[in-house]
């Protein structure tokens, strides 16, 4: 699942330069409003794409990763009812 997140990061990214690039570029020399268009479209895409992939998946575990507070981490392992692996 990660890779499929990384993948679309990465093609979020690139739709994003290819915009910029492509405004300032190309799109300009006919229609400045559009090419403003396009750059503030590419403006919002990387802050979606980081929040994309960054985000957890239902496979991902992050509860169970420890603290690094032994007396905190023996405590929630109790209250789960479990005990933990030293890793």
């Amino acid at each position: 699942m990660y890779a499929r997140r990384r993948r679309v990061y990465f093609w979020m990214m690139g739709v994003c330069l290819a915009l910029f690039v492509g405004a300032w570029a190309v799109v300009r020399l006919w229609s400045m409003p559009a090419a403003i268009a396009m750059c503030v479209v590419a403006m919002v895409i990387p802050p979606v794409a980081a929040m994309m992939a960054n985000r957890r998946g239902p496979e991902d575990r992050w509860w169970d990763d420890p603290s690094g507070d032994p007396q905190s981490d023996e405590w929630w392992d109790e209250l789960d009812g479990r005990k933990r692996r030293d890793s």
